[in-house]
């Protein structure tokens, strides 16, 4: 009947109220699975989030580790001692806090002959800081009666240990 109930745009014709059907599933490789009617969809708002997962534990640094450059070697005003520069350089993750630096200095006669090599230590410039690089000049001096007369010093080699 046009006019009566049920007839406006959009209305159908039948008999009786139809219940609702269930949702179809889903075409197979879809990716998505059929919500009951009256739930929110996924990723539609509404609802709480799961946390993010934890973050991976950042490991710790690396202990310190210096690298030492050959001596620069200049003479002193005395010829048992010579002024000797090193460079430190942390390549490790923390500082060095402390440690000593050991000169090996060969004493070296008139015609090149070396007589003897003599170990001294002295305090490292710390602290240095991870990652920096540090220059320090040594005064490093022998007794006086090591080195005699028509000789002279050569530190030849340098080690260091830290913490």
């Amino acid at each position: 009947m046009p006019g009566g109930p049920g007839s406006g745009p959009g209305a159908t014709t039948g008999t009786g109220a139809k219940p609702d059907r269930p949702p179809k599933p889903p075409a197979p490789g879809s990716g998505s699975t059929p919500s009951a009617p009256g739930t929110p969809k996924p990723g539609g708002g509404g609802g709480t989030t799961s946390p993010p997962p934890p973050a991976k534990p950042t490991p710790p640094p690396t202990p310190a580790a210096l690298k030492l450059s050959a001596p620069q070697r200049a003479p002193a005003d005395k010829r048992w001692c010579e002024k000797v520069t090193v460079e430190f350089r942390n390549t490790g993750g923390t500082p060095a806090r402390s440690g000593t630096i050991t000169f090996a200095t060969h004493i070296i006669g008139a015609l090149g002959v070396d007589w003897a090599t003599i170990r001294s230590s002295q305090p490292l410039p710390a602290p240095i800081a991870a990652g920096a690089t540090r220059s320090q000049t040594y005064t490093v001096c022998l007794e006086s009666w090591r080195v005699p007369l028509g000789m002279r010093v050569e530190t030849q080699d340098v080690s260091a240990v830290w913490e």
